[in-house]
C-alpha cells in the first residue's frame, strides 16, 4: 500500500534536533484500519521517499495528535535542503503486510 502526502517538517520540543513530518489524519486512519502484526511502539514499517531519498524506517502513534509521525533523517534533510517548518511530500510504502 502507498501513500503520497505533503506535510511540514518540526522539530520535537522534548529532543532538540530530532524532526519529523507528521501523517495527515486520513491517511494516518487509513494506516491504523490495515491488519498486521503487533510491532513496539505500534511501529508501522515503511519506505520512504522525500525528493530523491529513499530510506526503510518506521511510521510511529503520536497519541496527542492521533496521526503516525514520521522521523526525518539527518542526512535526508541535508540532502534535500529541507530546513524546519518547510513543506515536505512525502511517499511512503508500507513494508511487512
Amino acid at each position: 500500500m502507498h501513500f503520497t502526502f505533503t506535510s511540514p517538517l518540526w522539530e520535537w520540543d522534548a529532543r532538540a534536533a530530532w524532526y519529523f513530518v507528521s501523517v495527515p489524519e486520513e491517511e494516518s486512519a487509513d494506516i491504523r484500519e490495515i491488519p498486521r502484526m503487533p510491532s513496539g511502539f505500534g511501529a508501522v514499517k515503511v519506505r520512504a521517499t522525500v525528493g530523491s531519498s529513499t530510506w526503510d524506517t518506521s511510521v510511529f502513534p503520536d497519541s496527542s495528535e492521533g496521526v503516525y509521525i514520521l522521523p526525518m533523517k539527518k542526512a535526508v534533510r541535508l540532502a534535500e535542503g529541507i530546513e524546519d517548518g518547510d513543506p515536505v511530500t512525502v511517499h511512503l510504502e508500507l513494508l511487512d503486510l
